[in-house]
């Protein structure tokens, strides 16, 4: 293996990318995390050299994670070894390890980045390093550390949250880059009007593809203006250097469940608009529409229930469109299955109901059937009582047994089923009062 190095390699910077040629050497020039980064925080006071302390680096990409672990390298009483879970494996964290004892009493700070591809018995091997100080771990992901951490790793470091870079940072961060490419090249960069704006809306927020298009943007204009003193980028350029939208969005990521999240907020929100974004997000990201046609099923359950029960037939219609038409006529099914979702009676009263008798059974005891709720299909069980005094629905005025109770007697008077005020189930629940009523007027009761 080779040794392992400070974070970033000694090539020339003429051959780096534009985002690598403009990367922060100081806090100060920083975009977007000054909820971090501000004076007196603790993330603040590690780049300065205070209280150096392992962390998770946690944000989307192009957020600064790299750079402010670029800049917790500065310090010269730190040896700072930079590994990728993607590229390197445990021989290379081992040799990092041997490298971070043989210069101690000087500190060492390991720097991973992506660390969530290191599976959970590889996150490990860093445990003793840090818990004996051979390394400050600084460990970089994209991906939610909950899940994708080990437990014993996370409770030895500080986790910070990056956030996604708002539009002026990312306006700070076309400047520098503009500016930088003008010096280079001695020339006055222009835009088009709407050409900046749309380099801006079409990096999803991420300044690293911000740079990127930048430069491959002045690059292709170069080209048709050979010596010229100013350079104008059009919107054409900008488009074609974006290329096809790469939706933000990854199956089994936090994107994924925070999207599927809005999603069904947005339909038990009564909000239709808000309902077919989220789905045409999730298709566009490359989502299996019939993920969302199953999730759609279960909503018609959860979060409108009777309240309009044409909603669950509808919802698995929707399913069985997409299945038998395909894309095109099914995505317009799920469509309509989320709309209709979305503006229909709201009730969770199913679901609650059906929690209640779950906690219910799991906390009592198992009583016995009543015996006029048995079935006597032989002699024996007639004799032993079986089904004696059950009176048959269909038999008694408006098919309704008055009186009859239907739970063992330890249970008697339970109610799960609570209807609400609203669609169908104002109906319900004028009939089940009305029932009630009957009830407590029978000289039928049995218990």
């Amino acid at each position: 293996m080779q040794e392992a190095q400070s974070l970033f390699t000694q090539t020339s910077k003429s051959h780096s990318s534009l985002a690598e040629r403009i990367r922060p050497e100081g806090i100060e020039a920083v975009f977007g995390q000054q909820h971090l980064l501000s004076p007196g925080k603790p993330l603040y006071q590690a780049i300065q050299g205070k209280n150096p302390h392992s962390m998770i680096l946690w944000g989307p990409p192009g957020c600064g994670k790299t750079t402010i672990a670029k800049l917790l390298s500065q310090h010269k009483n730190f040896l700072f070894i930079k590994l990728s879970a993607v590229l390197d494996n445990l021989q290379n964290v081992r040799s990092a390890i041997q490298q971070a004892k043989a210069v101690k009493p000087k500190q060492t700070i390991l720097f991973i980045d992506e660390v969530h591809r290191f599976n959970k018995s590889q996150q490990d091997a860093f445990l003793p390093h840090i818990e004996d100080g051979t390394i400050i771990f600084v460990g970089a992901t994209t991906e939610n550390p909950s899940f994708e951490i080990n437990r014993a790793l996370l409770s030895r470091c500080q986790t910070y949250t990056l956030k996604a870079l708002e539009d002026n940072a990312l306006e700070q961060s076309l400047a520098n880059g503009k500016k930088h490419l003008e010096q280079e090249n001695k020339i006055t960069i222009t835009f088009e009007p709407d050409a900046e704006k749309l380099l801006i809306s079409g990096c999803n927020r991420d300044a690293r593809r911000l740079l990127n298009v930048l430069e491959l943007s002045f690059q292709m204009s170069n080209q048709s203006e050979e010596n010229a003193t100013v350079l104008e980028i059009n919107t054409e350029v900008v488009q074609q250097a974006l290329g096809a939208k790469v939706a933000n969005f990854d199956k089994g990521a936090d994107i994924w469940y925070d999207q599927i999240s809005a999603l069904h907020k947005s339909v038990r929100g009564s909000s239709p608009d808000g309902a077919l974004y989220w789905c045409c997000r999730m298709l566009a990201g490359g989502c299996d529409p019939l993920y969302i046609a199953r999730r759609l099923l279960a909503i018609a359950s959860e979060d409108v229930g009777n309240a309009d029960p044409r909603a669950l037939p509808l919802a698995l219609s929707a399913w069985q469109t997409y299945e038998r038409l395909g894309a095109y006529e099914g995505e317009r099914a799920i469509a309509h299955a989320c709309i209709y979702l979305a503006c229909a009676p709201k009730s969770n009263a199913i679901d609650v109901a059906l929690k209640e008798a779950k906690k219910l059974v799991q906390q009592n005891e198992d009583y016995e059937v009543p015996l006029h709720l048995r079935n006597a299909p032989t002699k024996l069980m007639k004799d032993l009582k079986y089904g004696e005094g059950y009176r048959y629905a269909h038999n008694e005025p408006d098919a309704y047994a008055s009186g009859e109770s239907y739970f063992p007697k330890e249970l008697e008077g339970t109610q799960f089923y609570k209807p609400t005020e609203r669609g169908l189930e104002i109906k319900i629940k004028e009939k089940l009062q009305r029932l009630k009523q009957l009830d407590q007027k029978s000289s039928q009761k049995r218990w």
